[in-house]
């Protein structure tokens, strides 16, 4: 099927060669696939600071909630298979920029859902067009940070993580105003479409080339891009958890009164966004292993504090730790990825970043199951045991200097 629409957005770059491109037009470049990033950070983030009085609308369980959640994992294993062809084929620039569109439109249609078939079907549609988002804009990620020749791949994850920060902030600016989650995500995606229009025009326009050997539908995938997608994995799934269960745990067991329930989340974000934006010096510093092994010691540290010391300023501090374990995890981890010698940085970022993005899926909606059963504290434990697990596999893979 050849989706020629795709077309109607191509436009040539202004300047032929990037190699020789002024300083002041990379930068410029590099600003733009950062608003990206944020406006792909945005839409999540907006959806996450209102999971609270959507469940509340519903009147949904624990279990009810982690049910539903399992929608978003669901839309991106549907689109999975394909999400790095597209990129492959069509280039990123144009999938990112149709990509970003629809997810900020999805984002609206879960402020509509009065029933939860309602909620699932719009989350399922915002897991598919998210999965599509997040392998165009960490492609062009890669791409410009080849025109650097420097790591900066922690940076753009920053701009991801400023915008989950100013999310919960106009998240609380909308709950003041006491306007409704959809009225809260039009005002989101508006903002999302503006930075697109300003921006679109600098996005790389690239397209891999094609390898000559035809390879299986359904290939084995490297082994390396396994490991790091698992890495990934572990890590998105203690990210995830602060998203959708970080307001709930400061609510029910932590006892935070009245606005301070978003404090876990707030905290959690700014340690993030800050870890993000000094890690590409860590890392040219101490290098990528030991970047790794100590965020994901970070991770457990914070997550096993908040299960022991579950008051108010420990569990703060505790998911400050797990921001900055976070941090660097994803970023780094992509950056590898995309410099596979045997596999295009599309498809390799589908590979890594599926298996890891499945990690932030479906990490809440088990925390769920296993809060239901066990209590909030307990799957708290759970997911802290995947720090170490990080630290581990970061010492044995050998592809990580």
């Amino acid at each position: 099927m050849e989706f020629r629409f795709i077309n109607a957005f191509n436009t040539r770059p202004k300047l032929k060669g990037y190699k020789h491109a002024k300083e002041s037009y990379l930068k410029r470049i590099r600003w733009a696939v950062s608003l990206f990033y944020f406006g792909m950070g945005l839409c999540f983030a907006t959806w996450a600071s209102r999971i609270p009085d959507i469940k509340a609308s519903l009147h949904l369980s624990e279990s009810d909630l982690g049910s539903i959640l399992f929608a978003l994992p669901f839309g991106q294993l549907m689109v999975m298979p394909f999400s790095g062809k597209l990129v492959t084929k069509y280039g990123s620039h144009k999938i990112l920029l149709i990509a970003l569109a629809l997810y900020a439109i999805a984002l609206t249609n879960l402020g509509l859902a009065e029933k939860p078939w309602q909620l699932s079907l719009g989350l399922f549609l915002f897991g598919i067009f998210g999965n599509l988002s997040n392998i165009a804009v960490n492609t062009q990620g890669v791409y410009t940070e080849g025109l650097f020749k420097r790591t900066i791949m922690s940076s753009f994850h920053g701009a991801w993580s400023t915008a989950g920060f100013s999310g919960a902030l106009i998240g609380i600016a909308m709950l003041a105003l006491k306007l409704s989650p959809f009225q809260h995500f039009v005002i989101a995606a508006l903002i999302v479409f503006v930075l697109m229009a300003a921006n679109y025009k600098y996005l790389i326009r690239a397209k891999e080339k094609k390898s000559s050997e035809k390879k299986k539908f359904f290939a084995k995938p490297d082994g390396v891009l396994l490991w790091l997608g698992i890495i990934g994995f572990c890590c998105m799934a203690s990210e995830g958890v602060m998203f959708d269960w970080s307001g709930v745990y400061f609510k029910e067991i932590v006892k935070a009164p009245g606005p301070l329930v978003i404090l876990g989340y707030t905290s959690f974000m700014i340690m993030m966004a800050s870890g993000r934006f000094l890690g590409d010096r860590l890392i040219h510093k101490y290098g990528r292993k030991r970047v790794l092994q100590i965020s994901g010691l970070l991770i457990s540290t914070g997550l096993f504090t908040s299960v022991f010391l579950p008051y108010l300023i420990p569990s703060t501090l505790a998911f400050m730790l797990v921001g900055l374990g976070v941090s660097t995890i994803v970023p780094t981890v992509y950056s590898i990825a995309g410099k596979n010698a045997t596999v295009a940085p599309g498809e390799a970022l589908t590979i890594v970043s599926s298996v890891s993005f499945l990690g932030f899926l479906m990490g809440p909606p088990v925390i769920g199951f296993i809060a239901e059963a066990a209590g909030l504290q307990f799957s708290f434990a759970f997911i802290g045991i995947f720090g170490v697990l990080i630290a581990f596999m970061a010492s044995r893979i050998k592809a990580i200097q």
